[in-house]
């Protein structure tokens, strides 16, 4: 049971990275637009996408699943201090903390790897 709870868990919290992803790239020139309103150059939406797109793929994959949690970990973040600093604004603060949740979760893989239904685990 352990295995299909990771298995369940991997996809869960994957889903959230693979939707803003493929929002990203419909709305391409509003996100750019969005980050530069808080300074960040939109140029850096192009690995946001390839992350936000790869990272749940290859979680969900169980393929180095260490090093692309790690790698989500810290991208949650960092957005969450960039884009969702307003504290004084109840939907930024639970952004925020969203942010740093998922961080967490993402931590956890980092620590843990997957279980058996994984590529890590049919490669090694």
């Amino acid at each position: 049971m352990t295995n299909i709870l990771d298995f369940c868990a991997r996809i869960l919290i994957s889903a959230l990275f693979f939707t803003n992803g493929v929002f990203k790239i419909l709305n391409y020139d509003g996100t750019v637009n969005w980050m530069e309103g808080y300074g960040v150059p939109g140029i850096l939406i192009i690995p946001a996408i390839i992350l936000e797109i790869f990272g749940p793929v290859l979680i969900i994959l169980g393929y180095k699943t260490k090093i692309t949690a790690t790698f989500l970990s810290v991208f949650c973040l960092v957005t969450a201090f960039i884009f969702h600093n307003d504290f004084s604004n109840q939907m930024q603060l639970t952004s925020f903390l969203k942010n740093i949740a998922l961080s967490g979760g993402f931590l956890l893989l980092a620590i843990n790897g997957s279980k058996k239904f994984s590529l890590d685990k049919k490669l090694n």
